[in-house]
């Protein structure tokens, strides 16, 4: 009797070895027909890209302050403007062919987040607005407005305690 269940746990050992054997040449298989990104290049388009957003932005700052706004009053009404560019060219469908080739450059600039907000509530337009955009505009950034606005009210309490 103890040898028909030392046979069936090493009869059910090897089968999961064979399986894990296949696994494994799967795997290698998988990575080895995977195709490799060109990290040099997608590291150079985000840089520019992204430096080229964040150059944007300033040349807008600096306009505001030469028409005679404080510096925060014009940082203010720059990304205001970044905010609206990014959602603008969003529904076009532009931002989203040069988050394509630029990656986590046009993702980091505040301008990113515009197209984060804009991006689900176009794609379910034909749902309607208040079931398709209304309902998944937040989607992806629901989540850090949250944990944002929850970290912020927590560490103003803290705050508030302290003095």
């Amino acid at each position: 009797m103890s040898n028909e269940i030392s046979s069936k746990q090493s009869k059910e050992q090897l089968k999961k070895l064979k399986q894990q054997v296949k696994q494994q040449q799967y795997q290698n298989k998988v990575d080895k027909l995977t195709p490799k990104p060109p990290l040099l290049k997608n590291i150079c388009w985000a840089f520019v890209v992204g430096g080229l957003i964040c150059t944007l932005g300033q040349f807008i700052t600096d306009y505001f302050a030469g028409i005679g706004l404080s510096k925060k009053d014009a940082s203010n009404y720059a990304t205001v403007v970044l905010v609206f560019l990014g959602a603008f060219f969003t529904g076009l469908g532009v931002y989203d062919e040069l988050g394509k080739r630029a990656g986590a450059g046009s993702v980091v600039p505040i301008t990113g987040f515009a197209n984060s907000i804009v991006a689900p509530a176009m794609e379910f337009k034909r749902e309607g607005y208040v079931f398709g955009v209304g309902a998944k505009m937040f989607v992806i950034a629901g989540p850090v407005l949250v944990y944002g606005m929850v970290t912020a009210f927590i560490v103003g309490g803290i705050y508030w305690i302290r003095q």
